[in-house]
């Protein structure tokens, strides 16, 4: 063959090759090298989606070509031909990415029938009601996927002619039903198209693929793409197949099935099937199915030889694998294998296990956890102590426990998510229209379908607690109620979801937090045995420091002293402190402040005993302890108007009003806060040192190990610090005489602005340690405010591609990257065992701490509650960069 090529057939194809056949056709391929039982077929690769739109959205003659010369291979292979009246072949038409993308793009069943081919079908099955099912499946779903013609369009015929023939399931329709369906379809393909139904099967299939190509870019695999991190240039593969069938009768059957538990991760065959059926019926939730492990009664020497395959397969990709089979007439076929979504509760155990029976190594284990997954074992579950009031059960799909208000509509989900409002989306099954709605909700309960519906998949991928196939609901998504035991709800209803079990309560419930599993925690000592960076914790209050060294933390790496302000009981303290006319004033309000500051530290530095804690002296500008101009204003205005107001209270609150005024600062980031207030008010942070200096002095009597690390925010120039510094030791120096106990402190700066990057040498003169603070840094490095930004442009930055990443939550490593490098370097250049660390929002983030190993930093500071994913994405970037992992 010359020029590029585009089409594989799948023994032409091998594992190695994901990036060009998509994750399904390299499966299908190394599974057919295996010789393992899958149907014939062939795959046009991802170069020829991206082909397809370089063309304007046409299939070149190139790839029609190519796609020419696999089918009439496949003709050869099956013995069948496309469109032959005698002895058609039937073919599937199947989207395939690189990276999995459960219900996200298109598929086509049953491709090659029309109004000559089933009578042949028929005839060659001698089952003229599976050929006439077969048919009218088909001409919903090309209808559907390819000409646009809604479902549901669809769903109404079948259920009015089931509701007007007294049948209550599918199989119950015979030959003659199907046909009167099938004229209905095609008169509604008609009436909505303005065409009749296309006859020609390579017509048909010539649709099917541009079809599949299009759905790479519709608007739930775009959603999908983005939450996922998957890139939008890779294009999605199309997997032609020859159809099994498995709704020929009693001896045939479709089903999914996972190698181990998706939900647990216990290993234990687990998944569903269907007799009679084909494999839309099992995902889609129109029929409950039966549990794999019946099959073994249904049909004991099929259920043998899948048991055996499921083994040999999960050895042969060395991970969890969810398989796709048939069963037709008796036959097994496996249409498809790939690495099985879990949640993060199975992913742990699996990796933990497949260690210890030799499948993997430990750095394998530590490397296949996504650090963002753990984030679901460490979110509350309904409180076991609690007496329930259960009012529906259905199918445990998802585990972790939700509240919220009842929604029947994604958009809906969506729009009252964004206000704040916490909703559970309630379907009779989801489609992957919803997908929005999915990612809005705390959680989802559906009436019909499986433990591999699409609900129970998207859900489990997502984390979020889930419900399926609740019958005793009655869903009417068109009046907006729900019914249970002829009760009738309406929408907006509050209940709580257990998606581990399978209950929903009415009402709110109490949840309590997660307790860790022994594999979580074996698996997190693995990670600390092979990460290099220290992996510290932000927090505020001796609670949260009490939590993060319960998740494993080597210290806080931020203290920030503000909050300790912003207690209700001391505001007016402060208040005080901050409208001082004279230092003295000042200082009386300070002497109020030092005892509950001192009992804050000492609390705190005794929580974290034997470890280092970085406290950030005041950073925020004073106004932020005081009330709005804008409400003072108002207040005053209507004192005024008011002929009978206090006149000294009026006068009091107009003195109030022009002091704040005078505090009011046009861009309070950049004004007067951090180590300016220490300039032009230091008895603020000779009050703070104080407080340190005397809790730690209190704590070595009481033979208590502490490790002050006293921090100077906002320090631009060398000289701020050299004062501030100064004062410190000052401070230290007359507290540890009085006492006459000697504490050892260290003193640091915050990197926040890229003038302190630029000059970190001469900073690092007067530094003990540097920790950058990259929420400031992306600020001023981009000029963003925070803020403003996330509330008015940065989501349509990132949406149109603009930028790649939330520069919030991801660190820009091009630019305000190269600011940590420069100030890691030139730190060390004058001082080499300068200590350095981040303590933004950033050090919970796996890129962005992949990215801190690569610079050198020492430690990472993240919220308590992602200390454990801190410290496995820390492991995983020692062991991606050391070469630890075995080929």
């Amino acid at each position: 063959m010359t020029g590029k090529r585009y089409v594989y057939l799948f023994h032409e194809g091998n594992a190695e090759m994901k990036e060009l056949l998509g994750g399904k056709g390299a499966n299908l391929a190394e599974m057919t090298r295996a010789s393992l039982p899958v149907p014939f077929g062939f795959t046009i690769s991802t170069e020829a989606c991206n082909d397809y739109y370089a063309e304007g959205e046409r299939i070149s003659g190139p790839v029609l070509e190519q796609i020419n010369t696999a089918l009439n291979e496949l003709e050869k292979q099956t013995g069948k031909k496309l469109g032959d009246i005698n002895n058609p072949l039937l073919v599937s038409v199947r989207s395939g990415s690189v990276f999995s993308m459960p219900g996200m793009m298109d598929t086509v069943l049953n491709l090659g029938l029309n109004d000559e081919t089933v009578a042949g079908l028929a005839a060659l099955t001698g089952n003229e009601r599976f050929a006439y099912d077969s048919y009218r499946r088909f001409i919903q779903m090309f209808s559907d996927v390819v000409l646009g013609v809604d479902h549901y369009h669809f769903e109404d015929i079948l259920d009015k002619k089931k509701h007007d023939a007294g049948y209550t399931h599918d199989p119950e329709l015979a030959a003659d039903d199907w046909k009167e369906v099938i004229a209905a379809y095609k008169a509604l393909v008609l009436k909505h198209t303005k065409e009749p139904f296309p006859q020609d099967p390579k017509d048909q299939l010539a649709k099917s693929i541009e079809a599949v190509f299009r759905s790479w870019n519709n608007q739930r695999a775009i959603v999908y793409r983005r939450i996922h991190k998957i890139p939008d240039h890779l294009g999605t593969a199309v997997n032609i197949q020859m159809m099994v069938f498995g709704n020929m009768g009693e001896d045939s059957g479709t089903g999914v099935a996972f190698t181990r538990n998706p939900s647990t991760g216990e290993r234990k065959l687990y998944g569903e099937y269907l007799i009679n059926a084909q494999g839309e019926d099992v995902v889609a939730g129109i029929r409950t199915p039966q549990p794999i492990a019946t099959l073994a009664d249904a049909m004991p020497e099929v259920y043998a030889q899948f048991t055996a395959i499921c083994e040999r397969l999960e050895n042969h990709y060395r991970d969890l694998q969810d398989i796709e089979f048939t069963v037709e007439r008796g036959k097994l076929y496996i249409l498809q294998t790939r690495n099985g979504k879990r949640t993060a509760q199975a992913a742990v155990k699996a990796a933990v296990d497949m260690v210890k029976e030799g499948i993997i190594s430990r750095e394998e284990a530590i490397l296949r956890i996504d650090p963002e997954q753990l984030d679901q074992l460490l979110h509350r579950s309904i409180d076991p102590n609690v007496k329930l009031d259960v009012l529906a059960r259905g199918l445990p799909a998802s585990p972790g426990a939700a509240t919220g208000q009842t929604v029947f509509d994604a958009d809906e989900a969506e729009k009252l998510a964004a206000k704040g409002i916490k909703v559970l989306l309630m379907r009779p099954e989801t489609t992957p229209e919803d997908i929005h709605g999915i990612v809005a909700s705390e959680g989802i309960i559906t009436s019909r379908g499986g433990m591999t519906s699409h609900a129970a998949v998207v859900a489990r991928g997502m984390g979020k607690a889930c419900i399926c196939g609740c019958e005793a609901l009655k869903i009417d998504v068109k009046n907006k109620t729900f019914e249970v035991d002829g009760k009738t709800y309406p929408e907006g209803s509050v209940l709580s979801i257990d998606g581990a079990k399978g209950t929903m309560m009415l009402g709110e419930v109490p949840l309590i937090d997660p307790v860790l599993s022994d594999e979580f925690i074996e698996l997190l000592s693995w990670a600390d045995e092979a990460r290099e960076l220290g992996v510290r914790a932000n927090a505020d209050n001796p609670e949260d420091a009490s939590v993060a060294r319960g998740f494993g933390a080597e210290g806080i790496g931020l203290c920030r002293t503000e909050h300790m302000f912003m207690d209700l009981a001391r505001i007016p303290v402060v208040q005080e402190m901050i409208l001082a006319e004279t230092t003295q004033d000042r200082l009386a309000a300070l002497d109020k402040l030092l005892p509950v500051q001192q009992k804050d530290f000492e609390g705190i530095l005794e929580e974290m005993a034997g470890l280092p804690v970085t406290i950030r002296l005041l950073d925020p500008p004073l106004h932020e302890f005081l009330p709005s101009v804008e409400e003072l204003l108002v207040e005053v205005t209507k004192m005024q108007q008011d002929a009978h107001a206090d006149k000294r209270a009026l006068y009091e609150k107009e003195s109030l009003l022009r002091k704040v005024r005078r505090l009011y600062e046009f861009n309070p980031m950049l004004g007067h806060r951090g180590c300016r207030l220490g300039m032009i008010y230091p008895e603020i942070y000779e009050m703070q040192v104080q407080a340190i200096i005397q809790a730690c002095t209190v704590l070595q009597e009481r033979g208590i190990s502490v490790q002050p690390e006293i921090m100077i925010p906002l320090v631009g120039h060398v000289n701020e610090l050299k004062e501030m510094r100064s004062l410190v030791h000052r401070v230290a120096s007359a507290c540890m005489g009085k006492s006459g106990t000697q504490v050892q402190y260290t003193i640091g700066t915050m990197i926040e602005v890229p003038r302190a990057a630029l000059t970190a040498d001469e900073i690092a003169q007067e530094a003990d340690f540097f920790s950058f603070g990259t929420n400031d840094l992306t600020q001023t490095t981009f000029g963003y405010s925070r803020d403003d930004a996330e509330g008015k442009f940065l989501h349509a930055y990132v949406d149109r591609k603009v930028l790649p990443e939330n520069p919030f939550i991801v660190l820009d490593q091009d630019g305000v990257g190269k600011l940590v490098q420069m100030g890691v370097k030139l730190g060390r250049m004058t001082k080499p065992e300068l200590k350095t660390g981040i303590c933004g929002e950033h050090g919970g983030e796996k890129h962005s701490i992949d990215f801190c190993y690569r610079t050198g930093l020492d430690y990472v500071s993240c919220s308590p509650y992602r200390v454990p994913l801190a410290r496995l994405a820390a492991a995983q970037a020692t062991i991606k960069h050391t070469n630890k992992v075995p080929v």
